[in-house]
């Protein structure tokens, strides 16, 4: 059985040469919730995303129970990322699901259509299976009454909870969140909070690119600060949120 569910070491990512991450390593263990905060524009999305494989790294390895997605090999005396064939690709992006802050659902497919289409697409279960799974997924995010609402239909509230619905249809080993609420009025973030408190109590592994600091210090196990694309402190959340011995981390903290 894998607890290490993530390992990142040595991750470097650059757009057109600029670092946008520079050197993150990192680890998430199996029913552990990761916090990531940190300013705008300081590499948190695009760590998810290179996890997810929605980017290529620069450098680094990144690890996801047990199986290597990318690795460093030296030539001609630079580091060069190297990655898993496809199938192995494919096979790990099983493993990691992605709730994005703007929703991206279909439009034209109704909420049952929208969680079932990648059971049916990817997992190859048959439209019955998919929708027995769905019906279930769906109720426990309290929209049994939706599934045959488009979206255009739903409260952006409602339509985050289909994301993630959508996400967990696929079984994850982990969740990542980013910047789930970011897109909500505060009334509305209420309800993901809830939903990801509820997630969390079933000991789902995730991370959790978040504004929310409250949020993130009383339902995180672990968290990290991230500054212009450093990792600048991480440890426990509840220390480094209430007790945070970086002064860039005191700085920013302290406008919550």
């Amino acid at each position: 059985m894998c607890t290490e569910i993530i390992a990142v070491e040595h991750l470097q990512k650059s757009f057109s040469g600029l670092e946008v991450i520079k050197d993150i390593s990192f680890n998430v263990h199996k029913g552990e919730v990761l916090g990531i905060i940190g300013p705008s524009g300081s590499g948190k999305s695009t760590l998810l995303r290179c996890i997810t494989q929605l980017e290529r790294v620069s450098s680094g390895l990144i690890r996801i129970c047990g199986q290597t997605l990318v690795s460093n090999q030296m030539e001609k005396g630079q580091l060069k990322p190297v990655y898993a064939s496809k199938e192995e690709m494919r096979d790990i992006a099983l493993k990691v699901g992605l709730v994005f802050q703007n929703f991206n659902l279909f439009p034209h497919f109704t909420v049952l259509q929208n969680v079932n289409e990648a059971q049916i697409q990817v997992l190859k279960k048959s439209p019955e299976e998919a929708t027995e799974n769905s019906l279930a997924l769906l109720k426990k995010m309290s929209l049994e009454e939706k599934i045959h609402s488009y979206p255009c239909e739903l409260s952006g509230g409602q339509m985050q909870r289909v994301s993630i619905a959508r996400a967990l249809a696929l079984e994850p080993e982990v969740l990542c969140f980013d910047e789930p609420t970011s897109a909500l009025d505060p009334e509305l973030t209420g309800e993901i909070l809830k939903v990801i408190r509820s997630l969390a109590d079933e000991k789902m592994t995730m991370i959790v690119v978040t504004h929310e600091i409250a949020f993130a210090r009383d339902l995180c196990d672990n968290a990290l600060f991230m500054d212009q694309g450093l990792i600048v402190e991480q440890g426990l959340a509840q220390s480094l949120i209430t007790k945070p011995k970086n002064k860039r981390t005191q700085a920013f903290l302290s406008r919550f």
